[in-house]
């Protein structure tokens, strides 16, 4: 097969040439400076009644596309429309919320008449509370949380364990009316804060099951995705949806990724965070168009993918870069290659090889400097090997050292995913603990 014959459509003629040049950064620091020409206001969120409202102070919504919540004393939540005409989708992206705020978060819910809801965060990453537990952590009416501020109320009905993602069925009670809905979340637990999944062929799996289940369809309200600042992740898995759909409707060659990030930055700031999304969502697309077929199926790989992805999550977390667009400067360390995949064929043999973001990540800076660079020189982080086409025969050995270290990954896998179990009830355990503590003084001061 010739080198020519992998070029199949222009996104993936377009990926392999920033690809080459190592131009990630270049590429997603130019959409920074073409959505800064917006101009966009968010006046309603420098409020000072507000601004305590706002998980980072650095992600604000727009004033043109902000929910406005109905039934509240305030009516502001840091909350977006992504309406995106050309794929029929209307999404609502916000930041989890905070304990103070999940109130107002079940409030928009309810007037969005929302019926789906995607987390793509843990509660604590890296050490740290990303976003409020906001849904009953027991089954039944014992467990039921009240919000008495907006008059609602939820109880969790059901939960199922998908291995890197979780589906709860929730059902939202309006206390004025005495009217119910049932509300589904779909809660994907091994994606990284400012980072990506291993592969995108779990990530699609998951979108594929999000898709099965109808709650993107235009037929009802928006859906409500979040992460920690529901800008990162959160517009991650918003393009390359979008995408898709565009490809399913239009074919690849009437796709640009770039102008529909651009496009969804017209409604909400700083939707993908690193240049790694965006990467990440081109290879996504690329993979999509195959792995979304319903007659495609390669359940081993995926099985594999997911326990590589399960073992690179249980590693310690690194402290964060800034929330907001980082852009001045190109990050030391290369972009890692895209992961071997059936649609691209070996094109990571052209590519300049390096670990994934997920296991050596970039040094970083202070989140609140929203134009520094989001990485900094490692001395660890130079790339061990280099293979171009000319090297076949490095790259035959590079394929079966990276397939030993695979089988190492799968067969330590279990043992990791237990140990992360672990840590995540003790985790739990310990905000149970904090929130039956903070009861019991409040109960003590009345």
């Amino acid at each position: 097969m010739s080198q020519n014959s992998l070029y199949t459509n222009k996104v993936e003629e377009e990926y392999l040439d920033i690809l080459s040049r190592n131009a990630w950064a270049l590429v997603y620091q130019k959409i920074g400076i073409d959505s800064q020409q917006f101009r966009h206001s968010w006046n309603e969120a420098k409020k000072p009644q507000n601004k305590p409202l706002n998980r980072y102070r650095d992600v604000n919504p727009f004033d043109h596309t902000r929910v406005v919540l109905k039934r509240c004393e305030r009516d502001y939540i840091n909350a977006n429309y992504v309406t995106m005409e050309r794929a029929n989708r209307r999404y609502i992206l916000t930041q989890g919320p905070l304990a103070f705020t999940v109130g107002h978060f079940w409030l928009m819910i309810w007037e969005q008449n929302t019926k789906a809801i995607l987390m793509l965060n843990k509660i604590i990453e890296k050490n740290e509370i990303k976003c409020h537990w906001y849904w009953p952590q027991g089954t039944g009416e014992a467990h039921r949380m009240t919000f008495n501020d907006v008059k609602l109320a939820v109880e969790l009905e059901s939960e199922e364990d998908c291995c890197y993602y979780s589906t709860r069925t929730l059902r939202l009670y309006d206390l004025e009316s005495g009217k119910s809905r049932e509300v589904t979340q779909f809660h994907y637990t091994t994606w990284p804060d400012f980072g990506v999944p291993t592969s995108p062929i779990a990530f699609l799996q998951f979108l594929k099951r999000v898709r099965e289940s109808g709650v993107l369809d235009p037929t009802d309200g928006p859906p409500v995705i979040h992460c920690s600042a529901g800008i990162g992740r959160s517009g991650t898995f918003c393009l390359v949806d979008c995408c898709l759909v565009i490809v399913e409707r239009e074919g690849m060659e009437n796709l640009d990724i770039q102008e529909t990030l651009l496009e969804m930055r017209r409604h909400r700031m700083g939707l993908i965070q690193t240049p790694d999304q965006l990467r990440f969502c081109y290879q996504a697309v690329i993979e999509g168009t195959k792995r979304l077929d319903p007659e495609f199926k390669d359940e081993d790989e995926l099985e594999d993918s997911i326990y590589v992805m399960i073992g690179e999550e249980d590693a310690p977390p690194p402290p964060p870069p800034p929330r907001a667009e980082s852009l001045n400067r190109a990050p030391a360390r290369p972009l890692p290659a895209i992961p071997a995949s059936e649609s691209l064929g070996n094109l990571n043999l052209s590519a300049p090889q390096d670990s994934s973001s997920d296991e050596s990540p970039p040094t970083p800076v202070s989140r609140d400097d929203s134009l520094s660079a989001s990485s900094a020189d490692d001395e660890d982080d130079e790339p061990t090997a280099s293979v171009t086409e000319s090297t076949v025969g490095e790259g035959t050995e590079l394929r079966r050292r990276r397939t030993r270290e695979l089988a190492d990954r799968v067969s330590n896998m279990k043992r990791k995913a237990r140990e992360a179990e672990r840590w995540h009830q003790l985790k739990r355990a310990k905000l149970d603990n904090d929130k039956k503590e903070h009861c019991e003084e409040k109960e003590e001061l009345r």
